[in-house]
């Protein structure tokens, strides 16, 4: 019993879906947007359940009839519904305007860590000393010389570029370039703590002096080694005596 009445539904729903679409016939119509990438974009009759996807200009076919809905779907486009007019059959040049999507992404924070070096990954030894790249550089050079001498010393053959080093004065070159980097090193230091209107206004520097004032400050070893130590109230303490020497020797300079 219970197989027959299986039976009798299963025919009389296939009867209703097929009396449903004899009163349907084929629709076609076109998917628009502002981009050219118009293919595999859902097309779905709400009312058949029906699916079918676009090509790649955006044409689509499916059965459909008039007070039927279209749903258009795309991850790359907004949800769009059309009921469908008796008179959109008739139009050859039916077509459905879509809107993309646009997915705004997150502000990505990039946040320093001071825990992550090279130290902590290993890649050179707990304590090393880093060099800059003209410390790099004279380090070479200062090496090949001892190795040189050595060789020298060992009746041993030596290499052409110590003896270079040694007669073209470039290691004495390579001290000067170090010392130039730390002197650039340290006006930075000193401009990223102190305003220009910090030497104009409070320590009184003419303007026209600000930057001179700067090397002769650097060029002082104590003051250096107290703007490396970043305590601001005691560089600042220094930076103002320097000053006073400072304005002491331009005003002598212009009588």
């Amino acid at each position: 019993m219970f197989q027959k009445i299986t039976c009798f539904l299963i025919v009389v729903a296939g009867q209703v879906c097929w009396s449903q679409n004899q009163d349907r016939s084929v629709f076609n119509g076109k998917v628009v947007s502002n981009t050219s990438d118009l293919e595999g974009i859902y097309v779905i009759n709400a009312q058949t359940e029906e699916t079918v996807t676009t090509d790649a200009s955006g044409s689509f076919s499916i059965l459909a009839k008039a007070d039927d809905v279209l749903v258009f779907s795309s991850i790359s486009f907004k949800e769009k519904r059309v009921l469908l007019k008796q008179e959109d059959f008739s139009n050859l040049n039916f077509s459905v305007n879509l809107t993309m999507v646009m997915y705004q992404l997150q502000e990505v924070v990039v946040k320093r860590s001071d825990n992550i070096n090279a130290e902590s990954l290993g890649i050179v030894p707990l304590g090393q000393k880093k060099y800059t790249a003209a410390e790099r550089k004279l380090q070479t050079a200062t090496a090949l010389n001892a190795t040189a001498d050595a060789g020298m010393m060992a009746g041993g053959s030596i290499s052409a570029d110590p003896l270079l080093n040694f007669f073209s004065g470039r290691t004495a070159m390579l001290k000067k370039e170090v010392a130039v980097e730390k002197k650039e090193f340290f006006m930075k230091l000193l401009e990223n703590m102190f305003s220009l209107e910090h030497f104009i206004d409070r320590l009184k520097i003419p303007a026209d002096y600000v930057k001179g004032f700067e090397y002769y400050a650097v060029e002082n070893d104590k003051f250096t080694a107290i703007l490396n130590s970043k305590n601001k109230t005691s560089t600042e303490f220094l930076l103002g005596e320097l000053a006073v020497k400072y304005k002491e020797m331009i005003a002598g300079e212009n009588k």
